[in-house]
């Protein structure tokens, strides 16, 4: 199975780009759980099929769009999805959540509809939805490594800001913060990784790769960077063994990566009840 990965392109795509995904969906998933703002991810994964479904309908029409890597427009409605996200948020201050819902429901819609008049379902969208490992081209990979530069560019000169923001906004804003800027920056950025991770993922499931990794990692981690360690490295061993099982047995690569994360979700929950159970029974043969 290894050899098949290094001699084959397809799968060194499939490879490079979940090991990518797998680094940048937990990272940025850490300042989603924190914030509690987990469900924007799904928000915009469904905005994203709309962008999807629009560029593979034009494509029944336009050469041009024939000729265009879905992706790039996929990424144009996440991003513009992202904004219209903050852009609620900041018209409903008092029921900020509210705009979560509003995009994810326009998304379906709309994903819907492009669906309908594009007679209905090819197998390039169904790649999309549910991820694909002979699917990711080298072009691809290319767009998801410029994406990572960018977002980690931006991690790394804004992440004090950002963690200043995610645990104590009030006060964020009272030291000078421009906050609207850092929010409308962050949710781009995760827009982008959104929208590059359906290739590996699929649309339905890139959510899962925000959340999952980020839940588990909450069990061991002793402080918010040991978070993004442990985080990464679950999202790292749930990509990585998903990509290689649905390989093997010609299954869906994102339901097997999901239900990789979803498993060491459990065994972390399972583990951490242990822990918790071992200690009560410590202090009470002390207190004995």
């Amino acid at each position: 199975m290894l050899e098949a990965f290094l001699r084959y392109e397809f799968l060194q795509n499939a490879l490079l780009a979940g090991i990518m995904v797998g680094f940048l969906a937990p990272i940025l998933g850490v300042f989603l759980v924190v914030r509690r703002l987990s469900l924007i991810a799904d928000a915009l994964s469904h905005i994203t099929l709309s962008g999807i479904a629009a560029s593979l309908l034009l494509g029944n029409y336009f050469a041009f769009f024939q000729m265009l890597n879905p992706l790039y427009m996929g990424m144009a409605f996440s991003v513009g999805g992202a904004l219209l996200i903050e852009k609620l948020r900041s018209a409903y201050v008092s029921y900020k959540e509210v705009a979560i819902p509003i995009i994810l429901s326009a998304g379906i819609g709309l994903g819907v509809l492009f669906i309908s008049l594009a007679d209905g379902f090819n197998n390039d969208l169904f790649n999309y939805l549910f991820g694909s490992v002979i699917a990711v081209s080298r072009s691809d990979v290319w767009t998801i490594l410029f994406i990572s530069i960018i977002v980690l560019i931006v991690l790394i000169l804004f992440y004090k800001e950002l963690f200043f923001l995610s645990f104590d906004e009030e006060q964020a804003v009272v030291s000078g913060l421009n906050r609207r800027f850092f929010h409308i920056l962050f949710i781009i950025i995760v827009a982008l990784v959104i929208a590059v991770s359906m290739r590996v993922v699929g649309i339905l499931l890139v959510s899962s790769l925000m959340t999952l990794p980020v839940a588990a990692a909450m069990r061991f981690a002793r402080g918010f960077k040991q978070m993004f360690v442990y985080s990464v490295i679950f999202s790292q061993i749930s990509v990585i063994g998903g990509l290689m099982l649905a390989f093997q047995l010609d299954l869906a690569p994102g339901g097997t990566i999901v239900l990789i994360a979803v498993f060491i979700f459990l065994i972390s929950v399972f583990i951490h009840k242990f822990r918790l159970g071992k200690g009560v029974q410590g202090k009470m043969v002390r207190g004995v």
